[in-house]
């Protein structure tokens, strides 16, 4: 019995994503047109937000190999 109410549940969840995935979106030739005209922009974008990201992490790992290095140095030095 519980085999049965389960395979009911697995099938009915199985119906409705087919269902919901039979739903096609029409794209029109304007939206496309612009969809397309967008990606430079958005592709500038992500390069400017990454190379900012990339500046940061680079600042601070620069400061922390700099003061490691200089423990580093501090340790081996005679007194």
């Amino acid at each position: 019995m519980k085999k049965l109410i389960l395979a009911v549940i697995v099938l009915s969840i199985g119906y409705i994503t087919m269902v919901k995935a039979e739903e096609i979106k029409s794209v029109t030739p304007k939206e496309f047109a612009e969809a397309v005209a967008s990606v430079p922009g958005k592709v500038g974008t992500h390069l400017q937000n990454e190379w900012a990201n990339i500046k940061s992490h680079q600042a601070k790992s620069w400061a922390e190999m700099k003061f490691k290095f200089q423990a580093l140095k501090e340790k081996f030095q005679p007194e």
